[in-house]
């Protein structure tokens, strides 16, 4: 009987143990923010609870999508890979979006209503670009001063993207 019992609490343990490994994986993850691109958003040491599944099935340990059924939308918060980091930034613009870029001194960038103050080398790395491509996006940190993004390195495959913020 004592075997019965400890065989049953073992396979209920490593079900569990497994169930959460999943759910870890594949569906939602809490992640704590380390830096300061998204202030005032997000500040600099608070949790997210990210949720995997917002846009399709991620591959494990990876950096892309097995199976995507949506894409991010404007004003998304998502999450994905830049040299190694996983990096957190706001979805500004979709493929198809008008990029207009300022002719003066103060180098910015107008998309969807909003104005991203740039640089002089991220005008120069963008504006050839008109539009955002087809499979991407332009994701870009709230803190425009300090935040190393799309701006700086380009703009971010949907496929890439492994989740979205829904609550800090």
């Amino acid at each position: 009987m004592a075997k019965t019992k400890f065989g049953g609490t073992c396979l209920f343990i490593c079900a569990g143990l497994l169930i959460g490994l999943i759910i870890k994986l594949f569906v939602f993850e809490f992640l704590t923010v380390s830096g300061r691109s998204m202030l005032p958003t997000i500040q600099d040491g608070d949790k997210i609870f990210i949720n995997k599944l917002a846009y399709g099935i991620v591959k494990p340990y990876s950096n892309s999508l097995l199976v995507q059924w949506s894409q991010p939308q404007r004003d998304d918060l998502v999450i994905y890979l830049y040299d190694n980091k996983i990096v957190v930034k706001r979805c500004v613009a979709v493929a198809g979006d008008l990029l207009e870029y300022s002719e003066d001194r103060v180098y910015t960038l107008r998309t969807g209503g909003k104005e991203i103050s740039l640089t002089e080398n991220q005008h120069y790395n963008l504006k050839n670009s008109s539009s955002v491509p087809e499979g991407y996006i332009l994701a870009v940190g709230d803190n425009y001063e300090e935040s190393i993004d799309s701006r700086t390195y380009g703009f971010v495959s949907v496929h890439n993207i492994l989740g979205k913020v829904i609550c800090k």
